[in-house]
């Protein structure tokens, strides 16, 4: 049922920041300006994404990968050849299926992950440090619904 504030707005156009998509936007383009200053430039943040649900699954294929890290396909295989090109990970023909391909991280990619890890959980301090504990619980709760409930708009929904 619309609330009273909802019908008021109705016949008005709404001030761009009571837009979710433009303020989803805007932390997102927070979010990447934190994760250089946190994690250089040696990954973008879709590199780092696939490395790292890579990692969590060693021999998985392109396809497969990409729906695990909720980006579409073409995509997930241009990263996967610029990933291959750093070194960080080796692509192979399925047998039974020559147009897939196995990917495994690399020993430079694994290396490249650990050595990651403070700077994730300083990206995730930064991004969070606006709110209090409970706000920040609370964040997280309904960031991860919004995303869960909407995954199917998505023009790459998250598959598991």
């Amino acid at each position: 049922m619309p609330t009273e504030k909802a019908h008021e707005n109705q016949g008005r156009m709404l001030d761009l920041y009571e837009h979710p998509g433009h303020l989803l936007r805007r932390a997102q383009q927070i979010s990447v300006s934190l994760f250089y200053d946190e994690m250089g430039d040696e990954l973008t943040p879709v590199q780092y994404a696939m490395l790292s649900r890579l990692a969590e699954h060693p021999g998985i294929d392109q396809v497969s990968l990409a729906g695990l890290a909720a980006i579409d396909t073409s995509t997930g295989a241009t990263v996967c050849a610029r990933l291959e090109e750093k070194g960080l990970l080796e692509r192979k023909v399925l047998p039974h299926n020559r147009r897939q391909r196995a990917l495994t991280i690399t020993a430079e990619g694994t290396r490249l992950l650990q050595g990651l890890v403070p700077g994730a959980q300083k990206l995730r301090d930064r991004l969070l440090a606006p709110l209090s504990e409970a706000e920040q619980a609370l964040f997280m709760e309904l960031l991860g619904k919004l995303v869960r409930e909407n995954n199917g708009q998505s023009r790459a929904p998250l598959t598991l």
